[in-house]
Order: C-alpha cells, then sequence, then structure tokens
C-alpha cells in the first residue's frame, strides 16, 4: 500500500483528466498515486478477457467490474434522491439522506470518469423504482441496500487485477460500509451483522437483489 501514497504529480494528471472536480478528487487520490497513465491504460487493457467475477455482462475485466459497481452507485444515487423527494422523510433523517445520497452522486461522477480514463463506455444508467411508503421502511430499506453495496465491493476486491482500480474500489467500499454501520445503528441492528470479518458477495447474488428495483 505504500505505492498508493506516492507520487503527487500523478494525482494532479488524473485530477486534471476528470476535470478537477470535487466529485471525483477524494476518489482519484486513491486511483491516480500510483503511477503512469499511460502504463496504467495499457495494463487495463491487457486485462479485457473473461473472467469468473460474474461481472461480464457490464464488460471484459477491471472495465467491467467498474461499470457493475457504477450500476450499483446508479441506483444507490437514485434511491437516496427519491428518498429526500417523496416528502416522507424528516428531521434528521431527511439530512442523512441528502448527505448520503450526495457522497453516492460522488462515486458516479468519479467511475464514470475513471471508465472514460481507461478508454472504456460507462455503463447505462438503469430506470429504478423503490418502495418508499414510510420513514421506517426507507431505512431498513437503506440499510439493506448500503450493506449490500459494501458486500459487492469486497466481493470482486480478488478479481480486480489493477492495483490503482483496487485501491479506489476500497475507497468507495469503506464508505459504503461507515453508511451501513451507521443506518445498522440507525434501526437499532447490529452495526457489525457479520462480525469481525465482513462477508463479500457475488455479482450474481447483488444482482438478483438489487432486481425489483429495476424498473424494465
Amino acid at each position: 500500500m505504500k505505492a498508493l501514497a506516492r507520487d503527487p504529480s500523478s494525482r494532479k494528471r488524473f485530477l486534471a483528466m476528470v476535470g478537477g472536480t470535487g466529485a471525483a478528487s477524494a476518489f482519484a487520490i486513491f486511483l491516480a498515486a500510483c503511477g503512469d497513465d499511460k502504463k496504467d491504460k495499457t495494463a487495463t487493457q491487457s486485462q479485457a478477457q473473461p473472467t469468473t467475477s460474474g461481472t461480464s455482462q457490464f464488460g471484459m475485466g477491471d472495465l467491467g467490474i467498474l461499470n457493475y459497481a457504477l450500476t450499483l452507485e446508479y441506483l444507490e444515487a437514485a434511491f437516496y434522491r427519491d428518498a429526500a423527494a417523496s416528502g416522507v422523510l424528516k428531521g434528521s433523517v431527511l439530512s442523512l439522506a441528502k448527505r448520503f445520497g450526495e457522497q453516492e452522486q460522488e462515486h458516479v461522477d468519479a467511475l464514470e470518469a475513471t471508465v472514460k480514463k481507461l478508454g472504456g463506455t460507462a455503463a447505462k444508467k438503469p430506470k429504478s423504482k423503490f418502495p418508499l411508503e414510510d420513514q421506517a421502511s426507507i431505512l431498513n430499506l437503506a440499510a439493506t441496500v448500503e450493506n449490500l453495496g459494501a458486500s459487492a465491493y469486497l466481493g470482486q476486491a480478488a478479481n480486480i487485477k489493477s492495483k490503482e482500480v483496487l485501491a479506489a474500489a476500497l475507497s468507495i467500499h469503506t464508505v459504503e460500509a461507515r453508511h451501513a454501520a451507521a443506518l445498522n445503528s440507525a434501526i437499532k441492528k447490529n452495526v457489525s451483522p457479520d462480525g469481525a470479518f465482513a462477508k463479500p458477495a457475488s455479482a450474481d447474488a447483488v444482482l438478483k437483489a438489487v432486481k425489483p428495483f429495476i424498473v424494465s
């Protein structure tokens, strides 16, 4: 991990490529800290071959994993946006939904920029619909979504070939896990339901879990 803290010039190059936006900056520190842009792109393109990660429908290799993650982030950002606009949430819960939604949108922006930086095409944003009946059910769904998101990133860690992409994915995984812990606490659930070691989730399991929220 020492390499991830090196080379500030690489960070500047990447930030310039994605526009230097606040949405991409925190993510980009992890993504760009390790080295040469040309080398990174060549390495990622060489990995464009079938894998067993379960994400091949989104593309091959690391690009497929990035687009899989982007699809999940599209759904999370849409969920919080819809929840905040529903009129159901009040007070601190509404503020929390707005704040988490802004962070999920930053993940979307950063992942889109990363896919493009690596020469790929960003996944299409799915149409979504969520049950937003009352505050309690929204909080429970939010906790489910965030725990699933954290497990999804963990489930792909071993399949990622590029250390830059891995570092970027872990930087988002950490935030998803913190969101999950906060929401678990809010609904009186164990903040670490899996105990000392989190359980990864396969792409197939995650996509099956989110399918009810995607409008075909």
